[in-house]
């Protein structure tokens, strides 16, 4: 199967750093399919473009399974799974185990399953890949935000795990982020402190993941590799 005929997965792709990937693919004629949990202006930019868009709820097993057979439905392989898709949810007392289960269910259950699941159809494509988006946080840990960086944390084994069991016809790798991109809300006092814990001090913006992404593509000798891109956040 050649690599521009058979499409790159990329889950949570309605907006943000997933929605840029999913229309740079789409610039260089790449096929893609995304995942989307709700209906934003990018999942109909993208579907005029040509994307396949599946409405998906990783919150539960039965949510993942549920999608996984209306993937197989659309394809019988991939080039690359991009797993993006992600939660950020507060530990509030009280509903702590409610929020590290859905966290460990969309961070962590979600690629294991969709993974296992959907080996066959990326040995169908060569070259094939896995992408882990994490997140630098795991790299120390957080005191705010515990369960949202296990579960990160865990992602980051799995990229190691599966690296090892489906090598060499998959490469498995992943891209930790730090700072990317501002929300609209965001004041000037939180943006002044947040680019101050980075030694280049910017605001990157999603471009930067998607060359992160490209050269985890384009690269036949990396597997088992999680890319820092954060700023030189370590060095402060």
């Amino acid at each position: 199967m050649s690599t521009q005929s058979a499409p790159i997965l990329i889950t949570g792709a309605s907006q943000r750093i997933g929605l840029h990937c999913a229309e740079r693919l789409l610039d260089s004629g790449q096929p893609v399919i995304i995942s989307y949990r709700s209906e934003r202006p990018g999942v109909g930019k993208l579907r005029e473009r040509g994307a396949i868009c599946l409405p998906a709820d990783f919150a539960s097993e039965a949510g993942i399974l549920a999608f996984i057979d209306q993937l197989k439905q659309h394809t019988d392989c991939l080039r690359a799974i991009v797993h993006n898709a992600s939660a950020w949810l507060n530990e509030t007392p009280g509903h702590e185990a409610e929020a590290f289960q859905q966290l460990f269910s969309v961070h962590m259950l979600a690629p294991y399953l969709i993974n296992l699941h959907c080996a066959e159809l990326l040995r169908r494509s060569q070259p094939a890949d896995i992408v882990h988006i994490s997140d630098d946080v795991a790299r120390k840990g957080s005191a705010n935000r515990i369960a949202y960086c296990a579960s990160k944390a865990g992602l980051d084994s799995l990229t190691l795990s599966f690296a090892a069991q489906l090598a060499p016809q998959i490469k498995v790798n992943g891209i930790a982020p730090a700072l990317i991109q501002f929300n609209e809300d965001d004041d000037d006092e939180y943006r002044s402190k947040t680019l101050a814990k980075s030694a280049l001090g910017i605001e990157p913006g999603a471009e930067v993941i998607y060359q992160s992404l490209r050269y985890l593509l384009d690269n036949p000798y990396v597997t088992g590799t999680t890319l820092t891109v954060n700023g030189g956040r370590h060095l402060k």
